[in-house]
């Protein structure tokens, strides 16, 4: 399966499985989860990032446990609507894991995600730096999810 239009993922499930989403940073991987009814998005785990092989077999781990069939990649688009290198990393990122494993995976623009997750980590959970450090990266991820499901349901009424 090649990379799919978010409208278009929904209908690549089975029935009452799961998505995960990625925010993937340079030297860290956020992981969400979504419910099986693709309705609400939540921080799972940070992945540090070693080697490819590596992060491919835990990913592939998460998605058996969580019943997930599917990814939602956050894409760094610039301000502006183009990609740049960051952007054509997590194509390729998404690229490596076709290679290993047939499955859906959908794009979602993450241009607000971080910054968003950082403002309310600071404004409304009042965390230290060091603390946002910590659990930015899993909560820009469920950002990103929500963001594609809400999307996704909103394709569907």
């Amino acid at each position: 399966m090649a990379v799919i239009d978010i409208t278009e993922l929904k209908s690549t499930l089975a029935p009452r499985r799961a998505l995960l989403g990625l925010d993937l940073g340079e030297k860290t991987i956020g992981v969400a989860v979504s419910d099986i009814s693709l309705t609400l998005a939540s921080p799972l785990e940070l992945i540090r990032k070693t080697k490819f092989t590596h992060e491919a077999e835990r990913l592939f781990h998460l998605m058996q446990v969580r019943e997930a069939d599917g990814l939602v990649i956050g894409l760094p688009v610039n301000m502006d609507g183009t990609e740049g290198p960051r952007a054509q990393s997590c194509r390729a990122f998404a690229r490596n894991l076709l290679r290993l494993r047939d499955l859906p995976i959908a794009f979602w623009d993450e241009r607000w995600s971080s910054a968003a997750m950082n403002r309310f980590l600071i404004e409304e959970a009042d965390l230290s730096r060091s603390k946002r450090a910590e659990v930015i990266d899993r909560n820009a991820a469920a950002y990103i999810l929500q963001g594609a499901l809400d999307r996704i349901r909103d394709n569907d009424q």
